[in-house]
């Protein structure tokens, strides 16, 4: 399982979350699922189903208690996960995932995106 996790800014726009996924999956297997917090799924919609794959909600704690290799005083402020993309994508993925991309910020800078793996058995 190949998870692209997102944060972003309200008023980010699908090209915002597309961007930032194009900067992280650069060079990566492909994507098998998005993920963001679980209030803020809905934007995502549309660019998992232009991709043909899920969108996964995280909810609130599950980000709190997922560390990640960034550390956003802006993103713990406001989630209390040093990045939410990679919070998102490492829990959405599942206990024993890694991230393969740290968080890429999109060009307008109003989303986030990381992606973590997990091997299935």
């Amino acid at each position: 399982m190949i998870v692209a996790g997102f944060g972003y800014r309200t008023g980010a726009r699908e090209d915002s979350l597309s961007a930032a996924l194009d900067l992280a999956r650069a060079g990566h297997p492909p994507v098998t699922a998005l993920a963001a917090p679980s209030d803020k799924t809905a934007l995502l919609a549309a660019l998992a189903e232009a991709m043909g794959i899920p969108v996964l909600a995280v909810a609130p704690p599950a980000l709190r208690t997922t560390p990640t290799a960034t550390q956003s005083p802006a993103s713990l402020a406001a989630r209390g996960a040093g990045s939410v993309a990679e919070a998102a994508a490492l829990a959405a993925a599942g206990p024993g995932a890694r991230l393969i991309a740290h968080r890429h910020i999109s060009p307008d800078r109003m989303a986030s995106c990381a992606i973590a793996e997990r091997f299935d058995p």
